[in-house]
């Protein structure tokens, strides 16, 4: 059984305490409230919540020593600070001593649920270590490294014998192969695993934010920064920061980065002041940096600091004998999510998934068994569930909405989502809505993914993304 997030929020403001009420009460989350620093602390220290929203002056302490005193014993709980306009100096203080952001009043309750989402997935990943060990008995409550063939025992050699040197790690493989889990794994068999663990995908945030992103900013330094940020380098102090696709920087972010990686210091856009910071980086990319760097698409000086150690991580394909483990993971997990009470395959699922060659690798079959799951209505999961592309061998393409929820049943798609009371209601519609228009506008290009882009009113390169995301064939 999963167990519901806590969330715990210190503030003596009715009106405070009443928003995340609004915003957080009917939600899978344990909400939490103090209206004082001494009972919040007590609070912290017994029930050890996810996450903690403190305001910067509390009736018996000050935010920012209520603060010091979480990190004495929790010291990864991620803590967002509540604040006026004329105490933004302690919130930026508190972000230099790790504090995860923090939140102007009054409160926006849109960045307030994004603020908290992201956090909540944080204090996941770095307080809960990816488990490698084989699957026996009940499900661990964690995320999970599956795979016995030669080429992932590979994987966890290199893990053990990278793990605790202090250099930094450039993860290869291709999008959908797990990269992410793995940089979690090195972290969490760290010497840095009491400090942060961060990650940033190079890949999804605009050129022109990257940086502010990574290094922070002042105020005033461009259009739009209205306040101070601390970027994640400086957020990593002490700990490990996860660069993903590092290969989409431009070559003005990848200078910084290597002089980071050279000497530990940097400077915030907008600022003459030079900031050090202890940061271990773990890089990966799906796109091959020998030759953008022979091709000089990317800096050769940043490849040799970021290549200390490579890994390279088999693609789905290459490791056909851990399929079906992994299916049987995945629909037990997702079952639960989705309240569906399914807790075997049916062997012809297994048959029918190995003849696929999964150019999405486990995104794509976590996507195609979440389908499935939503389609079945028994308590075995069926190949006759599979989306349309998988009902025989060799036939295998990546379905599309329209396979998995014809339109007289995008009503009946949602009532089963409202009814399995899943937290992931808008990710699952974007996924099937995204697949069906972009099928049909590559359909109607013929492929061509310049044209395609221009219709939809994107870049190439955000289409080829969107296309990497969902698991889509890259025509």
């Amino acid at each position: 059984m999963i167990s519901m997030s806590k969330l715990l929020v210190v503030d003596d403001e009715p009106s405070i305490l009443h928003a995340f009420r609004r915003v957080f009460g009917s939600r899978d989350i344990t909400l939490l409230t103090s209206t004082s620093a001494t009972d919040g602390i007590a609070l912290a220290r017994a029930e050890v919540p996810d996450v903690i929203i403190l305001d910067v002056h509390l009736p018996d302490l000050p935010g920012l020593d209520a603060f010091q005193r979480i990190r004495e014993f929790a010291p990864k709980v991620p803590v967002i600070f509540i604040t006026g306009h004329g105490t933004t100096e302690i919130a930026i203080e508190a972000t230099k001593l790790g504090a995860f952001d923090y939140l102007f009043k009054p409160l926006e309750l849109t960045e307030l649920r994004q603020l908290v989402s992201k956090a909540l997935d944080l204090s996941r990943k770095v307080r809960i270590a990816p488990d490698i060990k084989e699957l026996s008995g009940e499900e661990p409550e964690r995320d999970v490294i599956i795979g016995r063939c030669s080429a992932m025992k590979e994987v966890y050699q290199a893990i053990g014998r990278v793990a605790s040197q202090d250099v930094t790690v450039l993860l290869l493989g291709e999008s959908g192969t797990g990269k992410e889990l793995i940089a979690r794994a090195i972290y969490h068999h760290s010497s840095r695993v009491a400090g942060p663990f961060l990650a940033v995908n190079c890949a999804a945030i605009p050129e022109t934010l990257l940086e502010s992103e990574l290094f922070g900013h002042e105020k005033g330094a461009f259009t739009g920064a209205e306040r101070t940020r601390i970027g994640k380098f400086e957020q990593a102090n002490g700990g490990t920061l996860f660069l993903d696709e590092i290969g989409d920087m431009t070559p003005l972010t990848q200078a910084k980065v290597l002089r980071v990686l050279q000497d530990q210091s940097f400077q915030r856009v907008g600022s003459n002041e030079t900031i050090t910071a202890n940061v271990r980086v773990i890089a990966a990319t799906h796109r091959n940096l020998d030759r953008m760097v022979q091709e000089k698409e990317f800096r050769a000086d940043l490849f040799y600091r970021l290549c200390v150690f490579t890994l390279r991580l088999p693609a789905l394909r290459e490791r056909l004998d851990d399929l079906p483990e992994l299916t049987e993971y995945l629909v037990r997990r997702y079952a639960r999510e989705l309240g569906k009470h399914i807790q075997q395959v049916d062997p012809d699922v297994h048959r029918l998934l190995r003849h696929h060659d999964w150019p999405g690798n486990i995104r794509e079959l976590q996507s195609v068994l979440k389908q499935a799951l939503l389609c079945e209505s028994g308590h075995v999961l069926t190949s006759d569930s599979l989306p349309v592309g998988f009902k025989g061998p060799g036939k295998a393409t990546m379905p599309s909405p329209i396979d998995a929820a014809p339109s007289g049943d995008w009503e009946q798609f949602v009532d089963e989502q409202l009814q399995s009371r899943t937290r992931e209601l808008y990710a699952h519609w974007q996924s099937l809505t995204d697949r069906y228009l972009l099928k049909r506008v590559l359909n109607h290009t013929k492929g061509n993914l310049s044209r395609a882009a221009d219709l939809l009113g994107i870049s190439r390169k955000t289409l080829r993304e969107k296309l990497d995301s969902l698991g889509m064939r890259d025509p």
